[in-house]
């Protein structure tokens, strides 16, 4: 498989981050003729990886860098289930415009919160190792070799159901990405009350 590298100290909730940025999209029709295959998620990771080191290593002003991340992970990920998952039962109860708008600032925000940290993934190496399938997704394995840290065991989970290939979570040595983020969105509601439109207007100054 190809590698992946470029030297890096941080910790893991930056990396789960930065990881983050490599990956979600719009929600498109079914495409019945295209089938997700270990290959094809693990080809996806590698690319995005990829893009996602080009632009660490582009030596640009940190707010055009922010944009770039942003970008590749409205490229790579499933942004609507990530956004979904992270706002909680609060998205069943959101009308279309008000959801579209916190999507929006939402993408904003991962971009700038985990670019912010570009300066510490220096330097690191990533090894995607096998694919396999879970259920209706494929769970891609990797190995991120840090430095001056022990290598980390990267779990990416990798769907079609969107009608492209996206990635919808990742876990690095136990830790949920969809989980914190739905935690850290839990408390940013709670302190608006429950109003998304308010925490919709938190995220575009957050991160």
């Amino acid at each position: 498989m190809p590698r992946l590298s470029t030297p890096m100290r941080t910790n893991r909730r930056g990396f789960i981050g930065m990881l983050a940025c490599a990956g979600v999209a719009a929600v498109l029709p079914f495409r019945p003729a295209h089938a997700l295959d270990a290959n094809g998620a693990s080809a996806l990771i590698d690319k995005s990886l990829g893009e996602v080191y080009q632009v660490i290593n582009s030596g640009q002003p940190p707010a055009v860098m922010y944009q770039q991340f942003e970008a590749i992970f409205a490229r790579y990920a499933d942004v609507d289930v990530i956004a979904r998952s992270a706002l909680g039962p609060a998205a069943r109860q959101t009308d279309a415009a008000t959801f579209a708008a916190y999507k929006q600032a939402f993408q904003g925000y991962i971009g700038r919160k985990y670019g912010k940290r570009f300066h510490e993934f220096i330097g690191s190496r990533i090894e995607v190792t096998g694919a396999r399938q879970l259920k209706s997704f494929y769970a891609v394995t990797s190995v991120a070799h840090l430095n001056g840290r022990a290598p980390m065991e990267v779990e990416w989970h990798v769907s079609d159901r969107s009608g492209k290939d996206l990635y919808f979570n990742i876990i690095i040595e136990g830790v949920n990405m969809l989980a914190s983020e739905r935690a850290e969105m839990a408390a940013m509601l709670s302190r608006r009350r429950g109003d998304v439109a308010a925490l919709t207007a938190d995220l575009r100054q957050a991160g």
